[in-house]
Parts: C-alpha cells; sequence; structure tokens
C-alpha cells in the first residue's frame, strides 16, 4: 500500500463516521512506519472530521505505528487502546483521547455499529 493509499481509505471511512459535537476539538497526527511511511492528521472539530496527508504542528497526540495496523482498526478489527496496550502503536500525548478516535467498534463516538 502506498502513503497515498492509506491517506485516502482512512480519509473515506471517516466520511461515514460521525462524532458528537461534545468531544470538542482533538487532532491526532498519525506517523506511519514502513510501508506507506509518511505523516498524515485526522482532526476532529465542531462534530466533523478531516484527514489530511500533513504533520499538524498544532496536534493533542501523536501515534506512531503502521499501515496495517491503521487499517486494522478503520476496519474494526483492532481498538485504538487495545493496540496500545499491545504495544502496536505509541502515542505521545493525552492517551484518553484514544476514546474519541472514531477509528473500531469501541469509540466514543456515533460511528459505533457501523463499518468503518
Amino acid at each position: 500500500m502506498k502513503y497515498e493509499e492509506l491517506v485516502a481509505t482512512v480519509a473515506n471511512a471517516m466520511k461515514r463516521a460521525k462524532v458528537s459535537k461534545l468531544v470538542g476539538h482533538v487532532a491526532f497526527q498519525f506517523n506511519v512506519e514502513g510501508e506507506a511511511e509518511g505523516a498524515f492528521y485526522l482532526e476532529i472539530e465542531d462534530g466533523r472530521i478531516n484527514v489530511e496527508p500533513y504533520e499538524y504542528y498544532d496536534r493533542d497526540i501523536i501515534i506512531v505505528t503502521t499501515a496495517d495496523v491503521i487499517i486494522q482498526m478503520v476496519e474494526g478489527r483492532l481498538q485504538p487502546r487495545a493496540a496500545y496496550a499491545n504495544g502496536q502503536m505509541q502515542v505521545y500525548g493525552d492517551v484518553r483521547q484514544l476514546a474519541v478516535l472514531p477509528l473500531g467498534s469501541e469509540c466514543r463516538c456515533s460511528c459505533q455499529g457501523t463499518n468503518v
């Protein structure tokens, strides 16, 4: 998988996800290692999700992982907190924010139960 394909996959999945406006603003920067190496961000603001192929300098969290782990989370086969606990990704910032990351089926957003 190429970097551009990974970002497009995450962006397309986030078009179907919905996040409560109560989440406020949180920005996740993903630093992808190995295949599809690069950085992109996922920003939640006012109930909207934005995914862009850039670094986000005012981010709340940096997540370092592989494209495979990100795809597993997008497909709902792996929960962000489980990936962190298993050592499949490193998190720099407030780990509690993983609960609002709209990936997987355990997120605290209204995408629960959907195949994102």
